[in-house]
């Protein structure tokens, strides 16, 4: 199926698949993060679907100010290369400590996906305030 994701990041993200196609619709915890190291294109992915394990879902960035998320097809982004080398990779530096919703919170603040801990916080605590019913602050950009 996949060289740009490890067996390991597979299953996980065909479990967290599965979970969501069973209906358990939970903020997860974001699995990998691929980008373009000569560009700004971004990913940071939770899912496969178990249904056809070539569809990923996550928070998506193709470095144009409008980060969203959406659905990305592993073997177009595998088929993306730059001087005959894959175009996109794994951070393999990733850590997430926070879920998708957070990042995806953060990327609204920021125009793009970042990991500045500061947005992430910010993004946390209004994803608290969405959650509480109060109304959010606008984004300064």
């Amino acid at each position: 199926m996949s060289d740009l994701l490890s067996q390991d990041l597979k299953e996980r993200m065909l479990i967290n698949g599965q979970d969501h196609l069973d209906g358990n619709d939970v903020d997860r915890m974001p699995v990998v993060k691929l980008f373009t190291p000569f560009g700004r294109a971004t990913w940071i992915l939770t899912e496969l679907n178990p249904m056809d394990p070539d569809i990923a879902y996550g928070l998506c960035d193709l470095g144009l100010g409008s980060p969203e998320l959406g659905y990305v097809f592993i073997s177009e982004m595998e088929s993306i290369t730059r001087f005959g080398m894959p175009a996109i990779e794994m951070d393999k530096h990733f850590k997430p400590e926070d879920p998708l919703s957070v990042y995806t919170e953060a990327a609204r603040l920021a125009g793009h996906i970042t990991e500045d801990p500061n947005l992430l916080k910010r993004a946390a605590v209004n994803c608290l305030m969405r959650l509480s019913g109060k109304k959010l602050p606008k984004p300064d950009r």
